[in-house]
């Protein structure tokens, strides 16, 4: 039974994906925690503080299938602790004596937190895979479409000519930016935590920092200058990163969402027979991908204020804080793969119609050229009466209808400053995208190697 999408066997892959939720997957939480306390054990072998023979054992017996999770699960009830279960259930199978050396000096949150920093750590990996294959896709859109011309918009409106090219270039550098991001995030995330009850090892004496470096060059992780039981600005940096990253997806899959619209449909996501838009209209080929994505991606940025709360911990050590994050973290990793895996396969199979891109051109009757008109009017009357004169004509397309063109030559002003080959000429949408191939030379030779 399952009452989260994410566990739902009907609804899991719309919101997460098979190696995320494994990553943070129950026999993956306890391996986590048996892996820390075996190079724990490994590590203070090495030092001489526990015998080497009770270290081999811990290390042979750290394994999740050695435990039994459903009296483990049992026992975390009764003692509502998560930790000393499991080292008493790892005492039972370790032989002799040797169980008495698990979790020399350290405390729980040492191995929860280094748990879920090692589960985090193979969760990005999973999702900045899926997120650079989409940035692939998006830089081979702005490379392949360079030079489609299309009506760019502002404030819902048809505003001046642009490129497919250099809005999927737009794309690509924020992928990018935010890659660069997740890169930087981890040496402040990816900190392991071994610091006893209070953050000041005094259980190991003189040798506690000596552990704590070891063991997480042991578990390939960054060594913390001080404990951080209390200081979570790194989860909530982690939060607050991915709410950036999934809301980068969750715009470009909006922007294919409007553009398929079918008084617009020049943009559609991957089709294929079978799909079922509607229930009662048979025609409807709607984009669920691009829904799921924008969905995703509204429920992360929630998240982000889960993540400062965070950070509101009390003293020395404080269990909120802990069960606040364990039900976040797991679904904020789930939801950003889901997110950029849906991205990807959208942006891979993403159907441009050109053909609808320059018909939408002239649904205007040519207004989409007006600044092309002022600007060069501009060099007879300058700028601000030219903007007078041309927005006249303007409105009076738009209220009395005829087209932009027939404006500007029934103007005795325009007739005087500008022939009627010059007027053609300045309608001419594809004549007028400025340095939009240019702009998507220079990111798509910026971006490319970074998709490797």
């Amino acid at each position: 039974m399952s009452a989260y999408v994410i566990d739902s066997a009907l609804f899991r892959d719309q919101f997460s994906t098979a190696a995320t939720r494994s990553i943070f997957s129950d026999e993956q939480t306890v391996q986590k925690w048996l892996d820390v306390e075996a190079a724990l054990a490994r590590v203070q072998a090495r030092l001489g503080i526990i015998p080497q023979h009770a270290a081999d054992e811990i290390q042979a017996k750290a394994r999740v299938e050695l435990i039994d999770l459903a009296e483990l699960k049992q026992e975390m009830d009764r003692t509502s602790h998560p930790i000393v279960p499991l080292l008493r259930a790892m005492k039972k199978v370790c032989d002799g004596d040797t169980g008495e050396f698990i979790h020399w000096g350290a405390t729980t949150q040492d191995i929860v937190d280094t748990g879920t920093v090692l589960q985090v750590k193979e969760a990005l990996e999973q999702i900045e895979s899926n997120y650079r294959r989409a940035h692939a896709h998006v830089i081979a859109l702005a490379e392949r479409h360079r030079d489609q011309t299309m009506a760019g918009r502002s404030h819902g409106q048809q505003a001046l000519p642009i490129t497919f090219g250099f809005k999927a270039a737009v794309w690509a550098a924020e992928i990018g930016r935010n890659l660069e991001r997740l890169r930087q995030m981890k040496e402040r995330v990816l900190v392991g935590q071994f610091s006893g009850a209070v953050g000041t090892l005094a259980a190991l004496g003189g040798q506690g920092i000596e552990v704590q470096e070891a063991l997480f060059k042991e578990l390939d992780l960054a060594c913390p200058e001080i404990c951080w039981h209390v200081a979570r600005d790194g989860m909530a940096e982690l939060a607050c990163v991915l709410a950036i990253c999934t809301s980068t997806a969750g715009k470009i899959a909006h922007e294919v969402y409007s553009l398929q619209k079918t008084e617009t449909a020049e943009l559609e996501e991957p089709f294929t027979m079978g799909k079922v838009g509607s229930s009662t209209m048979p025609h409807k080929r709607n984009p669920p991908a691009c829904e799921g994505i924008v969905a995703i991606s509204r429920v992360v940025r929630s998240t982000v204020a889960l993540g400062l709360e965070g950070m509101m911990a009390e003293h020395e050590r404080d269990k909120i804080v802990l069960q606040t994050e364990r039900e976040f973290i797991s679904r904020l990793c789930c939801m950003a793969d889901a997110a950029f895996a849906k991205l990807a396969y959208v942006t891979a199979g993403l159907t441009v119609r050109g053909n609808n891109m320059e018909r939408n051109l002239s649904v205007q009757k040519g207004l989409l050229l007006s600044e092309a008109v002022m600007m060069k009017l501009g060099d007879h009357l300058g700028r601000q009466e030219a903007h007078e004169l041309v927005y006249e004509i303007c409105m009076d397309v738009f209220e009395q209808g005829g087209t932009f063109k027939d404006g500007l030559l029934a103007n005795p002003t325009i007739a005087r400053h500008l022939k009627p080959e010059d007027i053609d000429r300045m309608l001419d949408p594809q004549a007028y995208t400025g340095a939009a191939g240019l702009f998507v030379d220079r990111v798509v030779a910026s971006h490319r190697g970074a998709t490797t």
